[in-house]
């Protein structure tokens, strides 16, 4: 039922670049290029299907962020 008291809102997508989010001098910087997490494809290669299911989410990213 349409309204005219009912001001329908709508949210903006902003579009940001993560990189420009974090300062050039931030710590997390030293550390991304300091440490090499490659191994951690090896270790869980087994648990991912190649051809088939839904995409997923980088092992990478996914054991980072549970710590």
């Amino acid at each position: 039922m349409l309204s005219k008291e009912k001001k329908q809102t709508r949210g903006q997508i902003q579009m940001l670049c993560i990189d420009d989010l974090v300062p050039k001098d931030h710590i997390l910087r030293d550390i991304d290029r300091t440490l090499d997490f490659d191994f951690i494809y090896d270790e869980v290669k087994d648990l991912y299907s190649h051809d088939n299911g839904r995409p997923s989410v980088d092992p990478v990213v996914a054991i980072c962020a549970n710590k």
